[in-house]
């Protein structure tokens, strides 16, 4: 992971994980490593993994469940169902395909960085819409001096394999 300055607007240190992605046999233990997470925290009681970042469909495919992404408006067809939110660096709109999810869904969500939350909220929020529960927010990076836990609702686990305090 490398740290980019002023990226995508000045004053904001974006961590980036794409080297990660580059290398193939890391992608693949990592996406492995979230599986056996989900499996050892809940078995087989994940229904759908739904996610904003690239890695969502290798571990659905993993786990054999289905792969919902959570998407920027105007990136799905059809009908979709949306919640807009306010970020670190602007205001932006996330977006599911209605009717993907099945009602009582157990849902693993799924992003590749935890900053003020906003994304996750969104996020839960449209799977709440949908009459399922987040089961687990599950984030590559959190940058905890942000505080973006705050935005997660209490009976959801939040789980980050890297915490940045500054």
């Amino acid at each position: 992971m490398k740290v980019v300055m002023n990226f995508p607007k000045i004053g904001i240190s974006f961590r980036d994980i794409m080297p990660l992605v580059y290398n193939t046999k890391l992608l693949d233990e990592l996406c492995h490593a979230i599986a056996k997470h989900i499996k050892d925290e809940y078995g087989d009681k994940i229904d759908v993994v739904a996610a904003c970042f690239l890695f969502g469909p290798q571990v659905a495919i993993i786990l054999g469940v289905p792969f919902v992404p959570i998407r920027k408006k105007g990136k799905l067809p059809g009908k979709v169902i949306q919640a807009t939110y306010i970020k670190e660096y602007g205001q932006d709109t996330v977006e599911i395909q209605a009717g993907v999810l099945k009602t009582g869904s157990r849902v693993f969500l799924f992003d590749d960085l935890l900053g003020t939350g906003g994304t996750i909220r969104a996020s839960i929020d449209l799977i709440e819409q949908e009459s399922c529960t987040v089961v687990e927010a599950f984030f590559l990076i959190e940058l905890a001096y942000l505080g973006g836990r705050t935005n997660i609702p209490k009976n959801i686990n939040v789980y980050s394999l890297f915490s940045f305090l500054d």
